[in-house]
């Protein structure tokens, strides 16, 4: 147990804090970044929702507990895509919550360009982007 007197932070405090550290980006931001190959789209949605839903045609799908050891472009596991710290990674998943807790945990392994996708895969798809 800490010893220290700060209250506890709750999880609406915590994401307004996380994503005040950098810009989130919108969906079709996002698909024009893909597109000219400047960002890389990552999928963190669990397995039901990714059959449920459909995927998003080039994005690479990275289990939420295996994104660290994944995007780290120095680490041991990391994906071939993960070619640098300088990568704009654009982190999606379902509703755009989690995806602003997995964008900041990214950031603090030095991607500093990391981001998340506004509304998650639902707004990918209201805006009639593509999914397959």
């Amino acid at each position: 147990m800490s010893g220290g007197s700060e209250r506890p932070v709750g999880i609406d405090e915590l994401l307004e804090r996380v994503r005040a550290g950098y810009s989130r980006i919108e969906p079709q931001k996002a698909y024009e970044a893909a597109q000219s190959g400047e960002a890389l789209l990552v999928d963190i949605r669990y397995a039901a929702l990714r059959e449920r839903d459909g995927l998003i045609p080039g994005a690479l799908v990275v289990e939420r507990n295996e994104l660290e050891w994944r995007l780290d472009p120095q680490g041991s596991h990391r994906a071939p895509e993960a070619t640098s710290h300088e990568l704009l990674v654009v982190v999606i998943c379902n509703e755009g919550y989690a995806s602003s807790l997995a964008a900041e945990s990214l950031r603090r392994l030095g991607l500093h360009r990391a981001t998340d996708l506004v509304g998650g895969f639902q707004a990918w798809r209201a805006e009639g982007l593509p999914v397959r």
